[in-house]
């Protein structure tokens, strides 16, 4: 058996009356004369198939299906009054979840302020933030499994996807601390010749891989690439291990590790670019809102 749908304005109506037990105070609060509110009523009590108040003269009371009918009314207002809240809460991008790609080294840089900032101006906002270098970012973006990227070296021109610059890094020769040139403020790149190199492979980050490999040809040098690893972290780790040398952008100072060294390059006038990159399609207000973020003076 189909069951009738029970209007929402009827059950509003309803859940008044049974509160005020008046129907000339019921229909004030509701903004309408008497005789409409004495109608949704009746029509209310029809779909129910009973009567839903006892009327005596100067007197209402619920009746056993009253009663029973309205803890189901207040909740079904209820759930639709913070529905709608909630709604125009994610409408305006004051809450909802923003899904966010970053690369593994911003999260020594830029990441963690950015994030603080934006959970300062919007608490209710869900972050779920994804580990990913850029290829796979700019793959997700375009999948639309992730809402905003942060990521290093971004295509110069995509007809579905924006870019911003956030920040730009020199580049800096990670080498064991027990290599000769690890005693020099400044390592020419000339003089890593010859050295195994240890790099991200260049599908993951194809511009920042060719930054790197044409620093070194400029140098007048092929590095000879021996291992390779996804994050930054492996590289710096394999480089403790004596694997290898080789070059990253500044920002890979911060790990400290003890067996390794950071120098200085003699290529500071070149940089790598960090970028805020998202759907050319009119982004939604979460990711407007973390744009403004970015954009917005520290």
């Amino acid at each position: 058996m189909e069951r009738p749908e029970l209007p929402l304005a009827q059950l509003h109506a309803f859940a008044v009356l049974a509160e005020e037990l008046h129907f000339g105070h019921a229909a004030a609060r509701l903004g309408i004369a008497q005789p409409p509110l004495s109608q949704q009523i009746r029509r209310l009590e029809e779909k129910v198939g009973h009567p839903l108040f006892h009327r005596e003269p100067g007197r209402i009371t619920l009746t056993p299906a009253g009663r029973e009918l309205l803890p189901a009314a207040q909740h079904a207002l209820t759930g639709l009054a913070e529905g709608l809240a909630a709604a125009r809460a994610v409408g305006a991008g004051r809450a909802g979840r923003l899904r966010i790609g970053f690369a593994a080294s911003l999260a020594l840089t830029v990441l963690p302020d950015l994030l603080r900032r934006f959970r300062d101006r919007f608490p209710d906002v869900l972050l779920d933030i994804h580990e990913m270098t850029t290829a796979p970012q700019l793959a997700a973006l375009r999948d639309r499994t992730i809402d905003v990227g942060l990521l290093r070296e971004p295509p110069e021109d995509d007809p579905d996807l924006a870019f911003a610059t956030v920040l730009t890094e020199r580049f800096v020769a990670v080498l064991p601390s027990a290599h000769p040139l690890a005693g020099k403020r400044t390592v020419p790149v000339a003089n890593l010749a010859g050295e195994p190199f240890i790099l991200l492979p260049r599908e993951v980050g194809p511009r920042l891989y060719d930054q790197i490999t044409g620093l070194c040809v400029a140098a007048g040098f092929a590095p000879h690439v021996t291992q390779n690893a996804v994050e930054w972290q492996t590289v710096c780790a394999l480089v403790e291990a004596g694997l290898g040398v080789s070059i990253a952008p500044a920002s890979i100072r911060r790990m400290r590790l003890k067996g390794v060294a950071f120098r200085a390059t003699d290529t500071r006038a070149v940089r790598t670019r960090v970028a805020v990159a998202w759907r050319r399609d009119a982004p939604d207000p979460l990711t407007a809102h973390l744009l403004e973020t970015v954009s917005a003076p520290v």
